[in-house]
């Protein structure tokens, strides 16, 4: 039985704070039928509909005025294939659910994001993504996905049915249907371990390239102000394992990465004077070690700090040019950014929306604390980011439209074609899908 609920005088809003929503009811439906049966009547009420997971992204995706579906009830592992190494899972099921459930079976995802707060529908439909030298976003390891579209009926697709479907839907930004299960592949449990190392800016802008090749996951944070980053690879390993020691983790993890680092950022907040001198403590505090484990223990942090974040996707020959004009533009400019700035890569998939579509990627993601003015940052990072035709990220902010998008993603149209088939009124429609699709 579903459950029709509303929230604290029926206002939604994300995890930063950044977005607010006034929806005229919510829906937990606790099953595919359900949910079908809740589309079918925002139809006849003439309302619009949109799911919602955890609310982890910054922009106004999921925001609704109309119905907004909670999938907190359509959870939980539908079926593990073992012969053809894949797992269909619920949509409401959130990733760290996912992780530590496989685990349990000797199996992991290949590649994952930094956290695993969201569900997994949520996440591969903004086309959330770690860093791969060879392996790619959570979507590109979709082998399936089923959704409910704007009639109510229940589609399937992957790479045999409903091809044209599948290449679209697995980053979906929410504008065709309402996922209701994505079927992944998976693989035999391994172990990764972990190099985490501090390394100036210079260094690691000069020796990008040869870092990026010779390591399976390679990314880094530079720390504004400063001329320093921290770098961290992850490689298979054949072990043994040697976890984080619990009290030397927490240490790093929970106290530096979070608790002095929400200390810290308070601090700037009230006297932004203080900042670079803090990010010069701070980008210093953190020592050299090696750990290996398995891959969500590895690839995965936790993140108790809010920001608000912005993150661009560039062809990866173009990031350390990025890069260095970001540097320049923070050193001469009167901003004071708390927030390291972090930096991945991707390789080239074949998903229609996905940042890396069509092209091998490099991300730069710039942060804010939340409650400090992060806009002259963002558009001055915006600026340069899209001088070299970067995609932003779906879940993130952003002040780019359809017309953009239609110049640097060479099948938009395609996209778009497939939305005026799939939801011809606009059903599953919001503000930012106007902006960013087009009407």
């Amino acid at each position: 039985m579903s459950t029709t609920v509303s929230g604290k005088s029926g206002t939604w809003r994300n995890w930063a704070g950044n977005v607010t929503a006034r929806p005229v009811r919510e829906v937990a439906p606790a099953s595919v039928e359900e949910l079908s049966a809740a589309v079918r009547k925002a139809a006849d009420d003439g309302l619009r509909v949109k799911a919602v997971g955890t609310g982890h992204s910054f922009t106004a995706a999921a925001a609704t005025d109309g119905v907004l579906i909670r999938p907190q009830l359509l959870t939980g592992i539908r079926n593990i294939d073992r012969e053809a190494g894949t797992v269909t899972v619920e949509a409401g099921t959130p990733l760290k659910r996912l992780n530590v459930a496989l685990a349990r079976e000797g199996l992991s995802l290949t590649n994952m994001g930094d956290i695993m707060e969201q569900t997994v529908s949520g996440a591969t439909s903004t086309g959330t993504h770690g860093t791969g030298r060879d392996s790619a976003s959570i979507a590109a390891q979709i082998k399936g996905l089923e959704l409910v579209t704007a009639d109510g009926s229940l589609l399937r697709c992957s790479e045999e049915e409903n091809p044209d479907v599948f290449a679209a839907a697995r980053v979906g930004i929410g504008a065709l249907g309402i996922v209701t299960a994505i079927t992944f592949s998976v693989e035999p449990i391994f172990l990764l371990t972990a190099r985490e190392e501090p390394m100036t800016f210079d260094k690691v802008t000069t020796d990008f390239d040869e870092l990026f090749t010779e390591n399976e996951h390679f990314e880094f944070y530079w720390f504004p102000h400063t001329g320093n980053c921290n770098t961290k690879r992850n490689n298979r390993s054949a072990g043994p394992e040697k976890p984080i020691r619990q009290i030397g983790g927490w240490i790093e993890d929970e106290f530096l990465s979070n608790g002095v680092f929400q200390v810290a950022n308070l601090v700037g907040r009230a006297a932004p004077a203080t900042i670079p001198t803090i990010a010069k403590i701070s980008s210093r505090a953190l020592s050299a070690r090696t750990y290996t484990d398995i891959p969500y223990k590895v690839f995965t942090s936790p993140r108790r700090v809010r920001f608000v974040e912005m993150e661009y996707a560039v062809p990866r020959e173009a990031l350390v040019e990025t890069l260095r004009e970001l540097k320049t533009m923070v050193d001469r400019s009167s901003l004071r950014v708390s927030f390291p700035v972090e930096v991945r890569t991707a390789p080239a998939d074949d998903i229609a929306l996905s940042t890396a579509s069509g092209r091998e990627s490099a991300y730069i993601a710039v942060h804010m604390f939340r409650g400090t003015p992060y806009q002259a940052y963002f558009t001055a990072a915006e600026r340069i980011f899209t001088a070299h035709e970067g995609r932003p990220h779906w879940g993130k902010v952003h002040t780019r439209d359809a017309e953009y998008f239609s110049k640097v993603y060479p099948r938009f149209g395609e996209f778009t074609a497939l939305r005026d088939r799939l939801d011809p009124d606009r059903r599953f429609g919001n503000d930012y899908l106007r902006r960013v699709l087009g009407s």
